[in-house]
């Protein structure tokens, strides 16, 4: 009896060892991400000015809704169905989902072009730019998932990395030329070089031909994981647009700003939710009954991040360091510390329920959940915006985060509810 104690004891320590080294690297690798984003947004508020700025912040929203198509149709089941499955397999589902984020990049990049020749202007040229990038970027977002759902976070770390270093000399390249074509081209360069390196690290190629029949296998998730994520990045655009609409370009690119002094717990909080996914599956095969603990930690872990990094943020920066961080940015973005700040708490919470969910294959629930959600975000910041502009906005969406959050955990508990077996001795005869 003591020794089958013991090797349990000893198993479970190992599992938890095991768990914490897949999040140690997913951690990891959102820290090169965020810092990678971080930097790059910067740079480029600082080089461009808040209007040009804020031109650049709306082909950037414009990618996050893309990158959540692909993710939905392509890498959320991958994660949900393929983590921890035979390599075989595994190669198998990788070939065919990096290629339907790659035709998803294809069509949503030609899609951006067409827009940018009618629009014109100022803007149409940014579009162009992000329609020509858009395929490398999705293909390279599409390799990390794969690295996480095998359990390698360490791969998909060395790609973000790579991608952050050949960043160094694109981004000095584009900063010669001085506009928002060239660095948006100069961020899709050096993520074409992250995706050849995903191609060299898997040795798969995306099997194109693959694409229906993956589409066809995954359409009990895809489509629903497709509306929740295009809600969830819609929902962005659209308040982005809304808000250069109701108090100009401008106004963007301070709400921007803000969120860049927040850029390391956003990125964090964007990724961490997908990394964790196949381990909370994990959680729901050895106990689903320790899957809501899981994520109550995860999501305060993250949460009491953002009160330090915000907190950090208001007892460091002046004047003089925050236009050498943002520029000109600086002087209308300091006001939104605080409301970004409480809108990552909210969201850090939102996130580890959303992993519970996705874990569950709960996919309907976590859809109307993130529905509810992006409607409260978008109304909470376009009301906001009408009444105060950018600093009405980001106080709005902290209101609307907070009872998104609500509706999130109370959807997780009925669900993990539902998932438990019913005890014999209290089943009605």
């Amino acid at each position: 009896m003591t020794v089958g104690r013991h090797r349990m004891t000893t198993a479970k320590a190992s599992g938890l060892r095991a768990m914490a080294g897949r999040l140690s690297w997913g951690l990891g690798d959102q820290a090169v991400s965020s810092l990678t984003n971080f930097v790059v947004g910067i740079y480029v508020a600082r080089e461009l000015g808040v209007t040009a700025f804020g031109i650049f912040s709306l082909a950037w929203v414009t990618y996050g809704v893309m990158l959540n198509v692909s993710r939905g149709l392509a890498t959320d089941p991958l994660m949900v169905r393929f983590s921890g499955v035979d390599t075989g397999v595994w190669r198998a589902a990788v070939a065919r989902s990096s290629a339907t984020a790659l035709a998803v990049g294809a069509a949503a990049g030609l899609v951006s072009v067409l827009f940018g020749i009618v629009v014109g202007g100022r803007i149409g040229p940014a579009f162009i730019a992000l329609g020509v990038i858009l395929p490398v970027l999705l293909l390279q977002d599409s390799w990390r998932f794969a690295f996480f759902a095998a359990g390698q976070g360490q791969k998909s770390f060395l790609n973000d990395a790579l991608w952050g270093v050949a960043m160094i000399p694109a981004m000095v390249l584009a900063d010669l030329h001085g506009s928002v074509v060239a660095f948006l081209l100069a961020w899709g360069g050096a993520a074409a070089v992250a995706a050849a390196f995903g191609y060299a690290q898997t040795g798969l190629r995306p099997s194109l031909g693959g694409v229906r029949s993956w589409l066809h296998d995954q359409r009990d998730l895809g489509p629903r994981y497709l509306v929740e994520n295009v809600s969830n990045s819609g929902g962005s655009q659209i308040r982005m647009y809304g808000l250069g609409a109701i108090a100009g370009v401008a106004a963007v690119g301070t709400v921007r700003g803000g969120e860049l002094l927040l850029g390391p717990f956003l990125a964090v909080l964007m990724g961490l939710a997908y990394v964790a996914v196949p381990e909370a599956a994990r959680v729901v095969r050895r106990n689903v009954r320790r899957l809501t603990t899981f994520c109550l930690a995860l999501g305060g872990s993250q949460a009491l991040g953002a009160l330090l990094w915000g907190g950090a943020l208001l007892l460091v920066l002046n004047d003089h360091l925050g236009e050498w961080v943002l520029g000109d940015v600086w002087h209308t973005a300091r006001a939104l510390i605080i409301p970004a700040t409480l809108s990552v708490f909210n969201a850090s919470f939102i996130g580890g329920a959303a992993s519970g969910l996705r874990a569950l294959g709960a996919a309907k629930r976590s859809m109307r959940c993130q529905l509810i959600a992006s409607t409260l975000y978008v109304v909470g910041g376009l009301s906001g915006a009408a009444i105060a502009g950018a600093v009405g906005s980001g106080w709005g969406v902290a209101c609307a985060t907070f009872a998104g959050a609500f509706v999130w955990w109370s959807q997780l508990h009925v669900a993990v509810r539902e998932h438990v077996p019913v005890p014999e001795e209290t089943r009605t005869p």
